[in-house]
């Protein structure tokens, strides 16, 4: 790649980090602690993600355990869990919290498939958004007489090799997560 298109493909690597980790947010019928990523909790005034105020373990393969280092923010932790969209009660004995996910339905299944879809797209978007970027910028570099024709062509090829590259990894994420959310 060239020192012109590497912004741009940091850029795309960006996003595809970002739609891996939206991914991993979205549970599919056994325990993971990265459902829980998104969830903060108050601690001492400050909003705090849940995975630093505490111990995430996965003792079953439908259960995690959260076991807080303050006891005192056992309620609080208890609180954002229930008004989260996880979609599921957490149950405390006082000292940690336990979270057991319920088999997934064939409804749930499809509809987290149709929403790991949507992501795609999305991401998808992100990424021909930062084609559009840089084919413009080439442009205008052209204009300015900063590079020539061919260059701007090759440029312009090697942006779109970027993105077809780019748009594939997202299809291939989301296929396997569909396969993933839809197998029993």
């Amino acid at each position: 790649m060239s020192e012109r298109t590497k912004p741009y493909e940091e850029k795309m690597k960006k996003s595809m980090d970002s739609f891996d980790a939206e991914l991993n947010t979205i549970r599919v019928g056994r325990a993971n602690p990265h459902v829980l990523d998104k969830i903060t909790v108050s601690y001492f005034g400050t909003d705090t993600p849940l995975n630093q105020v505490g111990n995430i373990s996965v003792p079953e393969p439908r259960m995690l355990l959260i076991q807080p280092w303050d006891q005192s923010i056992l309620k609080a932790v208890e609180k954002a869990i229930q008004a989260s969209d996880l979609g599921i009660n957490p149950t405390s004995d006082g000292k940690v919290i336990r979270l057991v996910f319920p088999e997934l339905t064939e409804d749930r299944r499809k509809s987290l498939s149709k929403e790991v879809k949507k992501k795609s797209e999305e991401f998808k978007i992100a990424v021909r958004n930062i084609r559009r970027d840089a084919m413009e910028a080439l442009k205008k570099m052209q204009k300015k007489s900063e590079i020539t024709e061919d260059e701007l062509d090759e440029l312009e090829k090697e942006i779109q090799k970027l993105t077809d590259k780019y748009i594939d990894q997202v299809e291939k994420r989301m296929e396997a997560k569909s396969k993933e959310i839809m197998s029993i």
